[in-house]
Order: structure tokens, then C-alpha cells, then sequence
């Protein structure tokens, strides 16, 4: 009988013996990944008790198919748009607990004696909590739907997507050994650079891909080209130099961006379950009970420093990104864990041969007993602040804090000089961003493939010449929008009617932006041809001129941009679509959701009123309203603000529909137009205030005030939700919501 290769034997024993300790901690409502991180130690090397695998070194390789497709996933759930919506606050605590706790990490390497690569990774997986571990800790708290759970969730998104950034630098560090600031600027130049070209390609290309395709491909089709295009970026990021996670990533980005996203998500789903539990199976194999008894001390000094620092700097982190003492000290003793992403920097540390062999085992250790401790310090977080809150004077309490917050925050939006240049550079500058890099990538390949091909086929001259021509083709579409774009924008209007002074400005970038697109000729000129460089600049100028000015440059730019940008949109707009829509997908009928503005004239009326059959040629499949769901409304249902429609029509029938529903609304300067917004005020209350020893109820305020009292403010300045019957005393404040004229009315009667 044929025998069997061990990676067989060996998988099937790690299977087996993950699914029934897996099973165990199920039970045990513990989470999955120490279940794979014990059934390895069961299954590992180091374990006497038990049998182990034959053949670590395979299992190893799989454990890194594991790390590809954790990191695949990852990125299918990441979008750059959900990162901008986010907010500053967010990200600035994101940045700051990473910051704090790399410091911490590389503190403790330092006071044990371990080196430089030691102590840099050991701060990198030190400033990397734990998303799985947190997900189910929140769960089984019963607080993820509460406000301070949805900030840590937001965090720990950007450390992931961090986590992918540091992973980068720790490679570039360790493969060069040099910690010079110029080194680094360069790692992020060109890590900046590949990031936003592979995007902007893959953007553009996948989807277009996909779609020209898609009656071909099924889930199954699906499934073997979302591996194939992974693994290929994979292999093009390890040739770059980059790791193998960061290429699984960036492919799982850009598919994100796709409208095939939730299907490859989930037709990935199972692979990532199985690689992944491999990966954490490894984990649990290099786990040595010797290296653990042998370095207890900084183990134990690695927990308490992962704990203490992240209570510490974690909640500092988040009050001073913006948000209150009480969810600042909640967000904070959260994040008390060291979990999945952690291992990957483990193990990038060494697959590059950087860092001893007893990191890994210490880092498990310390991940085991923070996960264990998690659930206990989140629980800890309210007596933690409820004692705080008492230490603290009132002027710094967090209710004050959070109330200034608010009412520092109400501003309103007006244009100026300022907010004006603000926009328009920051339009130019990421426009000239994006075509620059594509220039550089296009002249790059160009150079690289198409110029050694010409030169060997029509000579070394003539070859130049005909690279140059095709590479000048190439570019020039590129090269156009960096000079032209932005100049007609409402920002550059606006500016425009100004002084002299800013139309000077205005000419000046234009200026600069010319001339930076004549750099990019200029370079090709410059590399190809052995004019003087003063001819060079004349051509540069003059073939910057025919760029400008040609209809068919113009054309396929705009093209270019459109495509990508729908590429881009491709996502939201499918989420658009309700499910039995999407059939239609392709179609010269469509179905479409759209949402009623607030100030809409079709309040209240009718489908027969409205008659949108034989005013726009749709039909209305559907309406909408909270929980409420209309199907095939009749000419009698209403319309009524906020409700969302669902529409059957062709592409002119939609593009009629929405214009008429955006003209359709009550304009400011309309009769019936909304005027009045309400305000919110402090009013304190005196011992002569007609409301001191009286209920709401026996005032009649709101009939004789035309307010809402909504809290009350007591000495030590804490603010409570009014209740009806409660008598209001003297030295008390109210905070009552109204109308300005009513609120000054109100001033002047208590």
C-alpha cells in the first residue's frame, strides 16, 4: 500500500485535534484563537504528553497561505472612503495609542538587554489590540451597541490598516539595519508610491475585468480569480521588496472598491477560516514551555506593560483625540490585549532572520494571559471612572467636558477667502498626486520593457525615437489633467473676482502646474535624446501646448477619469440597488433607490397626484418608510418626506426622475421654506424665579414658554434628565431648547 506524505498525517492530526479543543473552548465561551493557539501547543514539538507532526516545515508554509488570506479579508472589509467619513478623532487616537505603546515595547526590550530588532518589533506588536478578541469580549459584554464600542471599533480598523504601514518600515529597517531618517523617508516614498499606483490600477482594470466578464464568471469563477489576482500582488509586492500580507492586502482593497466585494468576501470566507486556523495552529507550535519558565520575568513585565500602558495612554489617547473622560477611559481599557496581528509581526520578524527566537513564544504567552484578563478590565472601566470623576475637580469633569464640546462644535459653514484656497489646493495637489505617479509608473515600464524591445528592432536612435513616441502617446493623457485641472473650479471663480493679489496667486499655480507637466516631457526628452537641454525645455513647452489643445487627449482623459471614478462609486451605488435590481444590472432597465429630501414639495401627495407615469415614464415599485415596506403602491399611497422610493425606468427616465425630485424642494427663500432652527440656553434659577418650588407640570412651561426644559444642572455641576413632577430649587440651572425670540422672552420672565 502506498504511503501517505506526512503533510497528510500531519493535517490531519492538526485538524483533528483543533476541532475538538476548539469545540471545548466553544463551551467554554472563550474565543476561537486560543483554542488554535492551544490545540498547536498540543500538537507541537514541545509538548511531551502528546504525538506531534512529523514535518513542521510544511505546516509553516501553509500557516503563511494563512497569514495571505487573513490579510486578503482584511482588506475586502476596508475602504478608503469609511476611513475619510470617520473624522480626525479617530485617527489622531490611533495614532497616538500606536505611538505610546511602540514606545512602551521598546522601554521594556531595553531595561531586559535585548536588541535594537528586539525591541523595535516587540513595540510593534505591543501597539496592535486585538479585533477578534475585542469583538467577542464586547459581545459577551452586551456593549457593542453602545457609543464607546463603535470609537474602539473605529481605531482598531485604523490600526490594522497601520499594522500594514509598520509592517513595511519594520521590513525596510530590518533589511537595511539603518535607522537614519533619510532611509525612512525614502521606505515611505516608495511605499507611498506603490500603495497609490496599485490602487489607482487596480481600480481602474479589475472591475472593468469583472464586468466585461461577468457572465462567465460564477461564484466558483469568482472564488479562482479573486485567489489568483491575490496571490499575483503577492508575488509582485515580494519582488518589490514589500511583504507578502502587504500585497494580500492591497489586492483585498481594491476589490473591496468593487460592486463583486460582499461576493468574494464571502466566497473567500471558508478559505480564510481553514488558512487561518492553520496560522494560529503554528503559533501555538512554537510555543516552548523551557523558553516561557526561562523568561517569566519579562513576560509578567510585558502583561503589566501592555495593561497599565494601554489603560494609561490608551484612554489619554482618545480624550485628547476629542471625546469625553468616560468614554476616553471605557475606549481605553478595551484595547488591554495583544492578539492576531501581533503574531504576523512576530512572524515577518522571523521569516527575516531579526529577531531571537524567544520572541515569539513570550509574545503568545502575553497574548494568552491579556485575552484572558480583557473582559474583567472592561467591566473595570466604570468604577474605574466613577472613582475618577470624584479626584477630579468639577471645572474638568467629563460631563463639563463633553457639554462644551457639543456647544463649541455647533458652527455654521461659511465661505471665505480662507476655506476657499484650502480647497482648491488641496484639489490640485492630490489630482497632481495621482497623475504624477501614474506618469512616473507608465514612464518607468516604458523604459524598462519598451525601449530595450525598439532599440534591438529599429536600433539605438531611431529606437529612442520610436520609445519616445509611444511613451509620449502614453503619458499625455496623464500629463494633461496635472495643468488643467481645478483651473475652472468654483474655488478658482471665486477667487478670481478678488484683489489683484489673488489673481496673481491664481496665475502663479497656474504657472506651476504648466511647468510641472512640461517636467514630465522634459524627463522623457532628457533620458532619450542628445539635444541640448535648452531644446529640450522649448519642445517640452511646445508639446505641453498640443496636449492642452488637443480634442482627442482631452476626450480620452476625461474617459479615463469618468471610468475610474465609477469604478470607485461601484460599491456604493450597488448598495443602492435592492437585491432583485441587481438582476437588471446591464440591462436597458434598471431599478434604482432614491431617497426624498426633508424639504420636499411632494409631502403628503399622492402617486395619482404626482403622476410620475406619464410625467417621467417610471414606475414605482416600492416604498419605504422606517420598517414599513409598500410594495406596488397603488395611486393612492403618499409620499412623504424621508421615505425611500424604488424605481423601474431606463437610464434617461432615472436621470428625469432625480432632476425633478432636486428641484422639487422648498428653497430658503421660499414662503413656506423652513426659518426658524432652535437654540439651546443656561438660565439659572433664583429664589424670586417664578419656577423655584414649582413642577413643569404646574407651570404649564411649554404652553407658556413655547420651551423644552431638557436637563437640570446641580452645584457640582452634573446634568440630569428633567423629570415632570420634580420641583426645581434655587441655585439649580436649566437647559431649555427653543426658539431665539422665545428664549429671550424666557430670560426676561424667570
Amino acid at each position: 500500500m502506498e504511503e501517505l506524505p506526512h503533510l497528510i498525517i500531519d493535517l490531519a492530526y492538526i485538524l483533528i485535534v483543533a476541532g475538538a479543543v476548539t469545540i471545548i473552548f466553544k463551551k467554554l465561551r472563550q474565543p476561537l484563537v486560543l483554542g488554535y493557539i492551544v490545540a498547536g501547543f498540543l500538537a507541537g514539538p514541545h509538548m511531551p504528553y502528546t504525538p506531534s507532526i512529523a514535518d513542521s516545515t510544511s505546516i509553516s508554509d501553509w500557516s503563511q497561505i494563512g497569514v495571505i488570506f487573513l490579510m486578503f479579508t482584511l482588506g475586502l472589509e476596508f475602504s478608503f472612503k469609511r476611513i475619510i467619513k470617520m473624522g480626525l478623532q479617530p485617527i489622531i487616537a490611533a495614532l497616538l495609542v500606536m505611538t505610546c505603546m511602540i514606545s512602551v515595547g521598546s522601554e521594556v526590550g531595553w531595561l531586559f538587554g535585548w536588541s535594537d530588532m528586539d525591541r523595535l518589533f516587540l513595540g510593534g506588536m505591543l501597539a496592535m489590540s486585538s479585533t477578534t478578541i475585542i469583538y467577542k469580549a464586547f459581545d459577551d459584554s452586551g456593549v457593542r451597541l453602545q457609543r464607546f464600542a463603535s470609537k474602539v471599533l473605529s481605531v482598531l480598523i485604523l490600526e490594522d490598516i497601520l499594522g500594514i504601514l509598520l509592517m513595511v518600515i519594520l521590513s525596510a529597517l530590518a533589511v537595511s539595519r539603518k535607522f537614519e531618517g533619510v532611509e525612512l523617508l525614502n521606505s515611505l516614498l516608495k511605499l507611498g508610491f506603490f500603495l497609490l499606483l496599485w490602487f489607482l490600477v487596480g481600480v481602474f482594470i479589475i472591475p472593468l475585468i469583472l464586468r466585461r466578464y461577468k457572465k462567465y464568471i460564477n461564484s466558483e469563477t469568482l472564488l479562482i480569480v479573486s485567489v489568483g489576482l491575490c496571490f499575483l500582488l503577492v508575488v509582485i509586492a515580494s519582488n518589490v521588496g514589500y511583504s507578502a500580507a502587504f500585497g494580500a492586502f492591497m489586492m483585498g482593497s481594491i476589490m473591496a472598491e468593487t460592486s463583486d466585494s460582499e461576493r468574494i468576501s464571502n466566497a473567500i470566507s471558508p478559505l480564510k477560516d481553514f488558512f487561518g486556523a492553520i496560522f494560529f495552529v503554528s503559533v501555538g507550535m512554537l510555543v516552548d514551555p523551557n523558553i516561557i519558565v526561562a523568561y517569566w520575568l519579562p513576560i509578567i513585565a510585558i502583561t503589566f506593560a501592555v495593561i497599565i500602558g494601554q489603560m494609561v495612554f490608551g484612554s489619554l489617547s482618545f480624550l485628547i483625540s476629542g471625546n469625553d473622560l468616560k468614554d476616553s477611559v471605557r475606549c481605553g481599557f478595551s484595547l488591554v490585549q495583544i492578539g492576531e496581528f501581533a503574531f504576523i509581526i512576530a512572524s515577518l520578524g522571523e521569516s527575516l532572520g531579526v529577531t531571537s527566537n524567544f520572541i515569539y513564544p513570550v509574545v503568545v504567552a502575553v497574548s494568552i494571559i491579556t485575552t484572558f484578563f480583557t473582559p474583567y478590565i472592561i467591566k473595570f472601566a466604570d468604577p474605574f471612572y466613577g472613582r475618577l470623576e470624584r479626584l477630579l475637580p468639577n471645572s474638568i469633569s467629563g460631563r463639563r467636558l463633553n457639554a462644551l464640546k457639543r456647544r463649541s462644535s455647533i458652527i455654521k459653514n461659511k465661505i471665505s477667502l480662507g476655506n476657499a484656497w484650502k480647497s482648491l489646493l488641496k484639489s490640485i495637489f492630490i489630482h497632481t498626486i495621482v497623475y504624477i505617479t501614474l506618469s512616473i509608473a507608465i514612464i518607468g515600464a516604458s523604459f524598462a520593457t519598451l525601449l530595450p524591445l525598439s532599440r534591438q528592432l529599429f536600433g539605438h536612435w531611431w529606437g529612442n525615437i520610436v520609445c519616445g513616441v509611444i511613451t509620449m502617446l502614453l503619458v499625455s493623457p496623464f500629463v494633461r489633467p496635472i495643468v488643467i485641472k481645478k483651473n475652472h473650479s468654483e474655488e478658482a471663480k471665486y477667487l478670481h473676482k478678488f484683489n489683484k493679489f489673488h489673481r496673481l496667486m491664481i496665475r502663479m499655480l497656474l504657472g506651476l502646474k504648466f511647468a510641472v507637466g512640461c517636467a514630465v516631457i522634459y524627463h522623457i526628452l532628457t533620458f532619450l535624446s542628445p539635444l541640448w537641454w535648452v531644446w529640450h525645455v522649448l519642445i517640452s513647452i511646445l508639446l505641453m501646448v498640443g496636449i492642452i489643445y488637443s480634442r482627442r487627449i482631452k476626450l480620452i482623459s476625461i474617459r479615463i477619469e469618468r471610468t475610474f471614478r465609477r469604478n470607485l462609486q461601484a460599491r456604493e451605488d450597488n448598495s443602492k440597488l435592492p437585491s432583485y435590481g441587481r438582476k437588471l444590472r446591464g440591462k436597458d432597465l434598471q431599478i434604482f433607490s432614491f431617497t426624498i429630501p426633508a424639504n420636499t414639495k411632494w409631502g403628503g401627495k399622492t402617486l395619482l397626484q404626482l403622476n410620475f407615469g406619464h410625467t417621467e415614464h417610471i414606475h414605482i415599485a416600492a416604498i419605504i418608510r422606517g420598517l414599513q415596506r409598500i410594495n406596488i403602491p397603488g395611486g393612492n399611497s403618499r409620499i412623504y418626506p424621508g421615505d425611500t422610493i424604488e424605481i423601474v425606468s431606463d437610464e434617461e427616465g432615472l436621470r428625469s426622475f432625480q432632476s425633478k425630485m432636486m428641484q422639487s424642494v422648498y428653497l430658503a427663500e421660499e414662503k413656506n421654506a423652513l426659518k426658524n432652527t432652535l437654540s439651546i440656553i443656561k438660565v439659572g434659577i433664583s429664589n424670586m424665579s417664578p419656577l423655584c418650588g414649582k413642577t413643569l407640570v404646574e407651570i404649564n412651561f411649554r404652553r407658556k414658554y413655547n420651551c423644552m426644559v431638557v436637563g437640570i444642572e446641580d452645584e457640582k455641576g452634573n446634568l440630569q434628565v428633567t423629570q415632570a413632577q420634580r420641583k426645581f430649587q434655587a441655585g439649580e440651572k436649566i437647559w431649555v431648547v427653543g426658539e431665539e425670540a422665545d428664549l429671550a422672552m424666557l430670560r426676561m420672565g424667570i
